[in-house]
Order: C-alpha cells, then structure tokens, then sequence
C-alpha cells in the first residue's frame, strides 16, 4: 500500500513562546483529525526544528513524498520567496510539493466568527456591529489585496460594516479602523485577528483595539483551521501519489 505523503506543515517561527505553543496545538488537531497520515512540524526562524532539519531527518529515515504546507494566511513574500528557498536545499531523494497557503477559505471565515462569538458577541448583534479584519500586514499589495477582498466578502455575511486593517507595512492600523466605524455609526466595534498564532504583531493589533468593545482570540487551532490545513494537504498530495504510482 502507498503511504500517503508526510505533510509538513511550516511555520515562521517566533520569539514569543506563544507562538510555537499555538502551532504545536494546531498541528495536534490536525493529527487527531487524520490520524493516518504523518505530520510534522518545521519553523522557518526563532524555533526549532528546522524546515531544513525536519526535512534532512525525513530523508534518513526513507521517506520519498512530503506536502510542505505554508502556515500563512496569505501568500506573501515567505510563501513565494522563504519557502520555495528553503525546500530547493531539501535532499534530492525527496519528492516535496508545495501546497497552497490557508487563505482565502468560508472555513477560515466560519473561524473569525467563532472566535468572535467566543469572545462575547452573539449573531443577533452582527447587524448591529462593525468589525475589524487586522491582520498582520505585507509588503506585497497582493496580500494586502487579498485582505481587503475578505473584508468585503465578509461584509455580505450580515455585520453592520467590515473594514480591513495592518499591523504593519500598509494602512489602515486597527485603531484607525476602530474610529471610522465608530464614525459609520456601528452600535458596537469587534475586532477579529486575522492572524494564526500570537506574537508581536497580533500584540499590536490588540494595542490598536483598546477602544473596541469586543477583542477576539487569534484563530489558532480552531477546528475549522485544522480542516483548511487538511483542504490544503489533499490538494496538493494527490499530484504527488500520482507520480508515485507512476
């Protein structure tokens, strides 16, 4: 029998202790949820293992197929650049697809709104509420693009208004957004942390909510980014099982 590849999910990595506590979560669901398959755990910076040691290890131990899944919400520089990179230095006995990055997903959607409800608010009050989608911020407009389009997706869904805002490198900043939907006339400000694991980013972007009335949780290991993790994987693994067979 073909064993399905390894997925090794990439991080960034972070000072924050925090941040690799959150990942390990997540991957730990996602283990639970396919329990057949191998997945494991690289870091890009700050932590360890390594992408590039996880994937040394991989290929002493005989493994051929691994699905590299960037764990980013937009594919910005670490996806089109970093990754790439560090997976061209892989061993040559390795065969390593490169999956798409976890946004945009309705599942990642669905998350937002959990973390929302989570962290107070009920869907009675979307009409009545406006929210900050902060995320962390590119230098590449295309990720900055793909943020605002969610926005406006997200705004269909029933809140009073929906406002993209950046923790860095573009404008608005969440405190910003704060205010304009204030000035809209939203009874009540939610901001959503679009981002995956805590650190100094999303530390901004809580600093920037102090006049919000609702804070949510990073996404983290919700279950439905678990399931975007696994969308991604079986996407990007049949390719992969196909040259196997071949």
């Amino acid at each position: 029998m073909i064993q399905p590849p390894v997925l090794l999910v990439i991080a960034h990595g972070s000072r924050d202790p925090r941040h690799a506590a959150t990942v390990h979560a997540l991957v730990r669901r996602v283990r639970a949820l396919r329990p057949g398959v191998r997945v494991e755990t690289g870091f890009l910076d700050f932590n360890v293992p390594s992408v590039g040691g996880v994937l040394e290890s991989l290929a002493v131990q005989g493994v051929r197929d691994v699905v590299a899944l960037p764990l980013l919400l937009t594919r910005a520089f670490h996806a089109k650049a970093d990754i790439p990179a560090v997976l061209a230095d892989a061993p040559a006995r390795l065969r390593i697809r490169q999956a798409e990055v976890l946004g945009p997903s309705p599942l990642l959607l669905s998350a937002l709104e959990r973390r929302l409800y989570e962290a107070g608010l009920t869907p009675a009050d979307k009409s009545s509420t406006g929210v900050v989608l902060a995320s962390a911020g590119s230098s590449d407009p295309e990720a900055n693009a793909v943020i605002a389009a969610i926005a406006r997706e997200w705004r269909h869904t029933g809140w009073c208004a929906v406002r993209p805002a950046f923790a860095s490198a573009s404008l608005p900043r969440t405190q910003d957004a704060v205010r304009e939907l204030r000035a809209l006339g939203c009874a009540r400000v939610a901001v959503a942390p679009y981002v995956l694991a805590p650190g100094f980013l999303p530390d901004r972007i809580a600093r920037g909510a102090a006049d919000a009335d609702v804070l949510a949780d990073v996404l983290g290991p919700a279950p439905e980014v678990a399931r975007v993790v696994l969308e991604r994987y079986e996407a990007a693994r049949v390719p992969a099982l196909r040259a196997a067979s071949a």
